[in-house]
């Protein structure tokens, strides 16, 4: 068994669509970032990558590289999932905690369960999503930014 730990934070900024776990949570306002910004994705990606003991995202995937700019996170995860394969792992478990103010995580909870579990070749009871607020405390309980968290155990698959 591998076990990995994965973070991540965006600004929220004006216009767009705001997407978390691969599933649009928020019209009129998104997440900064050179990709759609998809922070528990990106946390998520961390993770499988930790476990593997391999580079983190922005090696795999770097801000400076403009033919990626605006590039679906769920892309970058499948990437991510095809080399936790190719390494001969499967999801064990993943454990993921999205602290937002809003949108409230439980009305899209199922969803974005079963969005992560399809990209990690996996089923949704091995993908536990949970959210937190900061009760108005800091920039994320302002609503200017989105924070993600994501452990991951990964064993082999043979």
């Amino acid at each position: 068994m591998k076990i990995g730990f994965g973070y991540d934070i965006h600004r929220v900024a004006e216009g767009g669509a705001m997407f978390l776990g691969g599933v649009e949570v928020f019209r009129g306002k998104r997440l900064e970032g050179h990709s759609d910004g998809d922070v528990l994705l990106h946390a998520v990606i961390d993770a499988v990558l930790g476990a593997l003991s391999m580079d983190d995202i922005g090696v795999l995937f770097p801000d400076t590289d403009q033919s990626i700019k605006g590039i679906s996170s769920m892309v970058m995860l499948e990437k991510a999932a095809s080399i936790m394969r190719k390494e001969k792992y499967a999801l064990g478990n993943l454990d993921c905690v999205v602290v937002a103010e809003r949108p409230k995580i439980s009305v899209f909870r199922e969803q974005i369960k079963n969005s992560i579990a399809s990209a990690l070749f996996s089923e949704p009871d091995k993908v536990s999503v949970k959210g937190k607020t900061k009760e108005g405390i800091s920039e994320v309980g302002k609503h200017l930014a989105v924070e993600a968290y994501a452990s991951v155990a990964l064993v082999r698959d043979m």
